[in-house]
């Protein structure tokens, strides 16, 4: 059925509006030459039963969770970007994802970026926790890894059968618009400049969300990719936790998967994949009480940012010379408070409070920074405009730091890379307390900031 699927959607791509007899009748090595695009998606919705990152999955949806992407070839080794609707994908998790999209499209993990867009009714990745889990003799809990091998390898099988339908690409699309009153800053400072208050994503407290919306970026970035008049695939990233309410059981993909959703009705040829930016300070708080009731009307709301960047967007014309992938790989300071010898002892006494406090995900991080592990910070180069990817819940400083380094191009940012950071704040924001930069929260020092700005800034100047 999926194969029949592919080959009648591949059928629809070629024969759409805008492509002529010529490019229909033409070989497939005629096309070779130049820049292509080929899209990918599965279903990444875990069954019944399944533990989620907080639930066990006990009913279904109408909408289920996606993993979805795009393979840019013709400019040196395929370049792969994707998204997953799923609540964080760490450590060797991450490693496994990327190294078996680079399998699958023949390119090398390097050139592959995978993002989660941090819906909370939904799964974890985390095969090094798991590991250090059942090792110890616990059970695995949300960090189970067999339906999360399932997705990576329907990813694989989807990305090699998409190759074949990869399309030309001659322009590239930009745009941009505000999204309204969905983002609000969830950290609010009292007048000592410390944490007075954390505005959740949903916030019952008329007088914590009548506080002002804070520092956020308000812009959806939409970045398209075009075959002729015939879009292929459109790429969204907006920053903000993505949650309007959840522990249902249900996994969903939230807002942003609604809004995805009917964007993707609206141009139901080009495949709509949304990113998370760097949003890790940032939620719907302000506008949100919890109530079900918010959830469609956020999604609307962000869709209309999506419509309107669409209708803003400018296009131009891409050669596989315009394309560029830049890569800087950095070590992030571990978090002070995080000690490796109190884990591992916590572990091998097989105390309770090990697994109370999900210290799994914490000693595998502390076990691969004190093996020299280092995360890829990469940049995408499309004629004009770049897009950067990040690791974990970067604060939004992050992101509006690498739009004012280069006003001169469209800046697009992608957060919620590998997740095993955790929390990412900036210098300043672990004097100033809350709950992201708490012990708890975030396995990074302050000094992330210095190594993390430097590594935009190299990627954002390096020569197109």
């Amino acid at each position: 059925m999926f194969r029949y699927f592919l080959f009648v959607f591949c059928a629809l791509l070629t024969l759409a509006p805008g492509a002529n007899a010529a490019e229909s009748a033409a070989p497939t090595n005629a096309t070779n030459a130049g820049l292509r695009l080929a899209v990918f998606d599965v279903d990444a919705t875990p069954p019944i039963g399944d533990m989620m990152a907080y639930d066990h999955v006990t009913n279904r949806w109408d909408l289920g969770l996606r993993a979805r992407g795009i393979v840019l070839l013709g400019a040196g080794e395929p370049i792969v970007l994707c998204a997953v609707d799923w609540i964080g994908i760490a450590n060797e998790g991450h490693d496994a994802f990327r190294e078996s999209l680079a399998r699958a499209a023949r390119t090398s993990a390097q050139r592959v970026t995978v993002h989660s867009l941090h819906q909370h009714d939904a799964p974890d990745c985390d095969f090094s926790a798991e590991k250090i889990l059942k090792q110890a003799g616990f059970d695995a809990g949300p960090y189970e890894g067999r339906f999360q091998r399932q997705v990576i390898s329907s990813l694989e099988t989807a990305i090699r059968e998409a190759l074949p339908c990869a399309q030309p690409i001659t322009h590239l699309g930009l745009g941009e618009a505000k999204v309204e009153k969905v983002a609000s800053n969830r950290r609010i400072l009292g007048p000592d400049g410390k944490v007075r208050d954390t505005r959740w994503t949903a916030t019952t407290d008329p007088k914590v969300r009548a506080e002002p919306e804070g520092v956020i970026d308000p812009a959806l970035s939409l970045v398209s990719f075009w075959n002729g008049e015939k879009p292929v695939a459109v790429l969204s990233y907006y920053a903000t936790h993505p949650q309007s309410y959840y522990r249902t059981g249900i996994p969903n993909p939230d807002f942003p998967g609604v809004a995805r959703f009917f964007r993707q009705m609206t141009s139901p040829l080009a495949l709509h994949v949304h990113f998370n930016g760097a949003g890790g300070n940032i939620g719907a708080g302000k506008y949100n009480d919890g109530s079900p009731e918010n959830r469609v009307v956020l999604a609307e709301r962000l869709a209309d940012g999506m419509r309107r960047a669409w209708e803003n967007t400018r296009r131009q014309p891409i050669a596989a010379s315009n394309v560029t992938w830049n890569v800087e790989s950095v070590f992030l300071p571990p978090a002070k408070h995080l000690s490796l010898k109190k884990l591992e002892s916590q572990l091998a006494a097989r105390d309770k409070e090990f697994i109370a406090q999900g210290n799994a995900p914490r000693l595998a991080w502390l076990r691969r920074c004190r093996d020299g592990h280092k995360i890829d910070i990469t940049c995408l180069g499309l004629g004009t405009a770049r897009i950067l990817h990040l690791p974990g819940e970067t604060f939004v400083e992050y992101q509006l730091a690498a739009k004012a380094a280069r006003k001169d191009l469209f800046v697009a940012v992608a957060g919620y890379g590998d997740y095993a950071p955790a929390y990412v704040g900036t210098a300043i924001a672990y004097d100033q307390g809350g709950y992201e930069t708490s012990p708890s929260s975030s396995n990074v020092a302050p000094e992330v900031e210095q190594v993390l700005m430097s590594a935009m800034r190299k990627l954002l100047l390096a020569p197109q």
